[in-house]
This record gives structure tokens, sequence and C-alpha cells, in this order.
């Protein structure tokens, strides 16, 4: 299949668009998670920091995005109104805090792990992982996940022709599914369902995809220089 046929393909399947990105994002992770495992099967990997699968995770996810990028429609139009962007950074700001203050055992799926610390074996700060962890977060992340959760599946989860669905008709019962699915992708299960909610909530109230993208960037991009200044990695 040409690029050509390959964008037809995908202009016709909307949703595969906005869930191609998110699909290689999970195969990143899973091969993060089980790492020694794969350094068993696959020689080259002996000997690797796995730490650079981060790196590798955030470049093919945006090198898809990029690719994919004209099919995304609802990222064409400019985040606009001062109001809009108050309840932004409200919500981007408010996110953080809630992340990193319901870290309860209750709140919490299964025990976090020691994190992404970039330091050295020596204990130098490597900037150049330290980086790509946190612009990955921030600026790559954001719109992989608010294409899924937000513009594809809080939106058809009311109507298979998800395009068609203005946001604020997506309505209370897609955006309590939606929600409550994005929670279970992250460790912090209550903050990732408050999250779901506020970025979900601001999609539904500004109609512009570009302001929960935002508020997921300010979250992530925050929490990203709050870690490196207070060195609590398991955030990560």
């Amino acid at each position: 299949m040409n690029a050509h046929a390959a964008g037809t393909f995908l202009s016709a399947r909307p949703g595969w668009a906005r869930s191609l990105p998110f699909a290689v994002f999970l195969v990143f992770l899973a091969a993060e998670n089980n790492f020694a495992t794969l350094q068993g099967y696959i020689p080259f990997l002996a000997g690797w920091d796995e730490r650079w699968l981060y790196a590798a995770k955030t470049l093919a996810t945006a090198a898809l995005l990029a690719l994919l990028w004209p099919n995304y429609t609802e990222l064409k139009n400019r985040p606009a109104g001062v109001a809009n962007w108050v309840w932004t950074l409200v919500a981007g700001l408010g996110v953080f805090w809630l992340w990193i203050h319901l870290t309860q055992p209750w709140a919490t799926l299964g025990q976090a792990g020691a994190g992404f610390d970039p330091h050295d074996a020596d204990g130098r700060m490597n900037w150049a992982l330290a980086l790509f962890r946190v612009s990955g977060a921030a600026l790559v992340v954001p719109p992989m996940e608010e294409l899924f959760w937000r513009s594809f599946i809080m939106r058809w989860l009311k109507q298979g022709n998800f395009l068609a669905v203005d946001p604020v008709q997506a309505g209370v019962k897609a955006l309590a599914i939606s929600s409550a699915l994005f929670a279970v992708e992250h460790t912090l299960w209550l903050a990732g369902l408050l999250a779901g909610l506020a970025y979900g909530w601001l999609y539904m109230k500004t109609k512009n995809l570009w302001f929960p993208v935002i508020a997921h960037a300010v979250t992530n991009g925050t929490l990203g220089l709050w870690v490196l200044a207070t060195g609590n990695w398991q955030f990560w």
C-alpha cells in the first residue's frame, strides 16, 4: 500500500487515524514493562539502557501523529476566547495538583514503581533523557491521548459516525464512560478519572479539542518540572 492509498484508507476510517498513535504508544509501553524478557530474545538489546525506549516511543508516536495530521480536522480551528483559556489553565493546573495528592493506596491500581530516574550510574543528571521525558509527556502524549479518548472514544460512544457529533452533544454518559476507561489506563486511577472528566468537560464546553490538549500539556509539563525539581521519580 503506497502513501496515497494509505491516506485514502485512513480518511475513510477516522477512528483508525486516531487510534494508531495510541496503539503504537501502548506497544512501546509493553516493551518497557517487559524489557528484561525482550533482551533474552533480541540479542542487540543486551546491555541497552531501557530508559531510551521512552525516547523511541516519543519519536515514533510524534512521527505517526505528524504523518496523520491532515486527518485531524478537529484540530484545524484555533483556540480562542479568554474565558476558554482561563478554564484551560485552571483545569491543567488543577489536575496536576490532584495528581500529586491523590496517591493513597485505595486510589492506586497496583504498586507504584521506582519511576523514570534520568540520572546516570554515577549520579549525574542525563539531561538528554530528562528532555525526552518532559517533552514527550508535555508535547506528544496530550494530542495523542486527546485525539483518542476525547475526540474519538467519547464521541463514538454517542454515535458511530463520531465526526458528526458536536462535543457538547456527547452527553454525560459518554463523558463518564470514556473518563472511567481513561482512569484504568493510569496507576493513579482516581486522579486519572478526575483528569478525564476535566479534559472531557473542557472539550464539551469549548467545542475545540485544542483546549483539552493544552490543558493536558499544562498538567504534564508542570508535573515534569515538579518531578525534576523534587526528585519524585515515582510520578514518572
